[in-house]
């Protein structure tokens, strides 16, 4: 990349995620990451951990977001920030997208 040259990056040409629904990391470097995560009615993200923290964003739609045993039901512009080595997984309950910022802080 040439110097003072933007890298411009898409959900097209993003690299997809190893997940069940469509995820795609649209930014990454050694101190954070952003996934854009794309349910459609229905699909889940199962309940998993990880060894970092992660900020949501949701851009379109509502969606249950577990968090330990704690389901919360999370709308268009609501975040919220989920601590490293909870468990947490969303459902998509609704009959539209649900569309999602994950920030991964390292």
């Amino acid at each position: 990349m040439q110097p003072g040259k933007m890298k411009i990056i898409n959900l097209t040409n993003a690299p997809k995620v190893p997940f069940n629904v469509d995820g795609r990391e649209i930014f990454s470097s050694e101190k954070a990451c952003v996934i854009h995560l794309c349910l459609k009615p229905g699909e889940s993200v199962k309940k998993h951990s990880n060894p970092f923290d992660v900020f949501f964003y949701v851009l379109k739609g509502s969606g249950i977001l577990e968090a330990e045993a704690e389901p919360e039901e999370l709308h268009e512009n609501d975040a919220t920030y989920v601590k490293a080595n909870i468990l947490r997984g969303w459902t998509n309950h609704k009959h539209e997208e649900l569309k999602i910022l994950a920030f991964k802080i390292f």
